[in-house]
């Protein structure tokens, strides 16, 4: 029997208001149910807003681009993306990092001045935002709540 997932690249459209353009994401998604164009998404986004890990997404095939192209969320799975940009220079980005981790947070570092964030779904976001802040106020980072959940929303309210 074969335990391993199949897998599948999703392609992400988004309108950028940081590059003030249109831009694509790659992510990668676990198969759900193919008939149905249903995948759970299974990496982190870097920039596309409104989407977390374990999100399930329908997605079609681009026929002219030859890839599959995410349509909208059908469930969301309650985490949340929060995209961090190490400002300080002096600062190392593995020490803002291990901040979270501590918390119970899991994060991808793109370069050593950018990482993408996620909140589970059962983590409280208060602790994770008072950090945020905290960092924010000393100067060491800033941030972006791209894709915040519901749950984590009323956390912070």
């Amino acid at each position: 029997m074969n335990n391993t997932s199949q897998h599948e690249e999703i392609t992400i459209k988004f309108f950028s208001e940081i590059f003030d353009k249109e831009m694509e994401e790659p992510l990668w998604a676990v198969v759900v149910d193919k008939e149905k164009g249903h995948y759970r998404i299974d990496s982190l986004p870097f920039y596309a807003p409104l989407i977390a890990t374990n999100d399930v997404v329908l997605a079609t095939f681009d026929e002219e681009n030859q890839r599959l192209v995410y349509k909208n969320t059908v469930e969301a799975s309650g985490n949340s993306t929060i995209h961090v940009v190490v400002t300080n220079d002096a600062q190392d980005i593995e020490e803002v990092r291990n901040i979270f981790t501590k918390l119970g947070c899991v994060s991808e570092k793109l370069n050593e001045h950018y990482f993408a964030l996620e909140i589970p779904f059962n983590a409280d976001y208060s602790l994770a935002k008072a950090e945020l802040d905290k960092l924010e106020e000393e100067e060491i980072i800033e941030y972006a709540e791209p894709s915040l959940s519901e749950i984590h929303q009323r956390q912070t309210s």
